[in-house]
């Protein structure tokens, strides 16, 4: 009877956001509403300490499956809309600068972060011994160990070899973690053959062009209507966050937890500074992505925000269809603010101390931010976000990484900012590059195409 209840509550709060979000106008405004009653359900079932094993599998199937959806179509998505925008450039030679400014941006901006995420640290005097390490502390850190054995052969050159697809069926399938990558190689490469046999062909080239545009309409209906669906899936997810929140682990680890937070909204600060400078308004480019990192936040997953990244950056940022594209898809693997700047520098500098090392050393900070970039770029390989970025930074340091599991009981609660910067740096690599390109004169025909499209 309990289940039975909890169940029709959670689906006559469905019902409500259902007729909300029918009658808005507002996406953001009924993800906002959805992240909030969410909120509010979990604590009032954590406050009535109401058991919610049977009851969380249900709310899995809104949260879950929405999340699931998202990666269902980030890789269609990413792949038809390079298409498209290649097919339809005049010079390949852009993909190169696209490419350039966008991963350019994002490695340094995860510098900035290494270094942000190194000084807090300091300030805080964050210090591993002080932590009492309990039984999944040690399996966790255990466990990193034996997953220290993917990375421990990787090279760039190796890396860069991993972005090269073996498959089309494979990538699309997703089976490496360099899949995404794969994508926009092969979406690339279609799209400069595309354009080859339009210069050469031109009738031939107008029936290939045709049928790119009516494929990506195709998926781009599917993506709206998925995309539509983000009020319902926050509001689950949000719910399964307060529930499975343990709050006397919160409580020991705050100082540290707390920490975290400042380096990573330090790193937001950086973001609006750089956006600043594009001359865009920080506080309106904010308002607009809203959105897509209430999600990144509650789902704590950059692959599954790239259907909404790449949205927002064309809809609401006028970002250029192409730009958009290959800022999602880099940023979702490459260059995370979040998990591969912040996060392994803080947790190099909590250890430093347990190897009598100072942790204020310039030689030593230094090392650290450059690590950091190295492992931004090398964990694309390997894939596991925040713990293959840790397991590299670390382990090129010569630090144990068995002291590395002592945060697993906040890890959620620190994944989840880790993810909403991780997006927020990718959103913000696409800026810049639309910003550096659109002044450029070579590019100039793809912003005006992207602009001519969306007013049609």
């Amino acid at each position: 009877m309990q289940l039975l209840l909890l169940v029709a509550v959670f689906v006559a709060l469905l019902y409500g956001l259902w007729r909300y979000h029918r009658q808005s106008d507002s996406l953001s405004r009924s993800v906002f509403l959805g992240l909030f009653v969410g909120v509010g359900f979990g604590l009032a079932l954590s406050a009535l300490n109401i058991d919610t094993t049977n009851f969380l599998p249900w709310v899995n199937i809104v949260g879950n499956g929405y999340v699931n959806l998202l990666k269902m179509i980030a890789m269609p998505l990413v792949f038809i809309s390079i298409l498209a925008a290649i097919a339809r450039l005049e010079k390949a030679s852009m993909i190169g600068s696209m490419s350039f400014w966008i991963i350019g941006t994002l490695l340094v901006t995860t510098g900035f972060a290494a270094l942000d995420g190194a000084i807090i640290a300091n300030l805080f005097t964050l210090d591993a011994s002080s932590i009492v390490a309990g039984q999944a502390e040690i399996a966790r850190g255990q466990s990193m160990v034996e997953s220290s054995t993917q990375v421990s052969d990787l090279t760039i050159p190796g890396l860069i070899l991993s972005f090269i697809p073996t498959s089309i069926g494979a990538t699309f399938a997703g089976l490496q973690s360099t899949s995404m990558i794969s994508a926009v190689v092969i979406a690339s490469l279609l799209g400069i053959a595309a354009l080859t046999v339009n210069a050469k062909e031109p009738e031939k080239g107008a029936v290939i062009i045709r049928g790119i545009d009516i494929l990506q309409s195709w998926v781009m209906a599917l993506v709206r209507f998925i995309i539509r669906l983000t009020p319902y899936g926050v509001f689950a997810l949000m719910i399964k966050v307060i529930v499975t929140t343990d709050a006397s682990a919160v409580w020991q680890l705050a100082k540290f937890l707390l920490a975290s937070y400042v380096a990573l909204f330090i790193v937001l600060i950086m973001h609006a500074l750089i956006i600043l400078l594009t001359g865009r308004s920080p506080i309106k480019h904010f308002k607009k992505i809203a959105p897509v990192l209430t999600f990144a936040f509650t789902s704590r997953s950059s692959a599954a925000s790239i259907p909404l990244n790449i949205d927002v950056q064309i809809n609401k940022l006028g970002v250029a269809k192409p730009i958009a594209n290959f800022s999602a898809s880099f940023g979702a693997t490459i260059g995370q603010n979040g998990c591969a700047g912040v996060y392994p520098a803080m947790l190099a500098v909590m250890i430093a101390p347990t190897m009598g090392l100072n942790p204020w050393s310039i030689g030593f900070i230094a090392s650290v931010i450059g690590v950091s970039m190295i492992a931004s770029f090398g964990v694309a390989g390997v894939g596991g976000g925040a713990t293959f970025a840790a397991i590299i930074v670390l382990s090129t340091l010569g630090m144990p990484l068995e002291l590395a599991g002592l945060l697993i009981s906040i890890e959620p609660l620190i994944d989840m900012m880790r993810t909403l910067v991780n997006v927020s740096g990718s959103i913000t690599s696409g800026v810049v590059g639309n910003r550096i390109l659109s002044e450029s004169s070579e590019p100039e025909r793809l912003i005006d195409y992207d602009t001519q499209v969306s007013h049609s």
